[in-house]
C-alpha cells in the first residue's frame, strides 16, 4: 500500500463551488481505476474555519503500477493543466483498518503527522504506532484509517475517514470529503503490512 496526497492551496476569495463542481462532474472517473484502493476528494475552506482554501485529494494505492499510471497519465495531467504541477507527497503504507462505521459514506477526514523520535529505533517506533493505530481505528465514527511513514523526514502519517460531516477535534488537520472513489478498497487488506 502506498499513500499519496497533493495540496492545491487556493486564494482566500476563491469560489470553492468551482472545486465542488469539478468533483461532482469528474470524481466518478476514478471509481474503477486499476490499482487504486481509494481516493478521498478532500477540501478545506476558510469560511468553515480552515486557515486556507484548499483542494487536497488523498489516495491509497494497492499497487505502484496504479499510482504510476495515474501520475503519468491524463488524470493527473488534468490537475497540472488547471492548477500547475503540485508537489506530490508519498508515504509507504504500514497499516490499514476498516472502522465500526465502514458501511457509511465518509463526510470528513483527518490527517495527523507525527515525527518519529530520535532516541527510538525506527522499527520499535513503527511497531508501537501500528498497535496504537489498530486501537484508534476501532473508535466510533471511523469509516477507515491508514497509517504510513515517510522515511525521508521520519514522519508518521495517520489518515482517517469519519462518517460524520465534521471530524472530531484534536485528531489533526480536518477536511471535508466531497466524494470517495474506492475501486480496490477491499484489496487494501486489514492490519499491518508485511515487512
Amino acid at each position: 500500500m502506498h499513500a499519496m496526497q497533493y495540496e492545491i492551496t487556493l486564494p482566500a476569495d476563491y469560489d470553492m463551488g468551482i472545486i465542488r463542481e469539478r468533483v461532482a462532474t469528474r470524481g466518478h472517473l476514478l471509481d474503477a481505476f486499476p490499482g487504486l484502493g481509494l481516493k478521498a476528494y478532500l477540501i478545506r475552506e476558510r469560511e468553515a474555519g480552515s486557515p486556507v482554501n484548499q483542494y487536497a485529494p488523498f489516495y491509497l494505492w494497492v499497487t505502484p503500477e496504479g499510482m504510476n499510471s495515474f501520475l503519468w497519465g491524463p488524470g493527473f495531467q488534468g490537475i497540472v493543466n488547471d492548477f500547475g504541477r503540485p508537489v506530490v507527497q508519498h508515504w509507504t503504507g504500514l497499516s490499514y483498518e476498516e472502522g465500526p462505521a465502514a458501511a457509511s459514506a465518509p463526510g470528513a477526514a483527518t490527517r495527523r503527522r507525527t515525527p518519529l523520535g530520535e532516541g527510538v529505533p525506527p522499527g520499535e517506533a513503527v511497531a508501537e504506532a501500528v498497535t496504537r493505530h489498530a486501537r484508534e481505528a476501532r473508535r466510533d465514527g471511523v469509516v477507515a484509517s491508514a497509517l504510513a511513514v515517510d522515511p525521508r523526514h521520519w514522519e508518521l502519517l495517520a489518515f482517517t475517514l469519519w462518517a460524520d460531516e465534521e471530524a472530531p477535534a484534536g485528531e489533526g488537520e480536518r477536511f471535508q470529503v466531497l466524494h470517495l472513489s474506492a475501486p480496490g478498497r477491499e484489496d487494501l487488506g486489514a492490519g499491518r503490512r508485511r515487512w
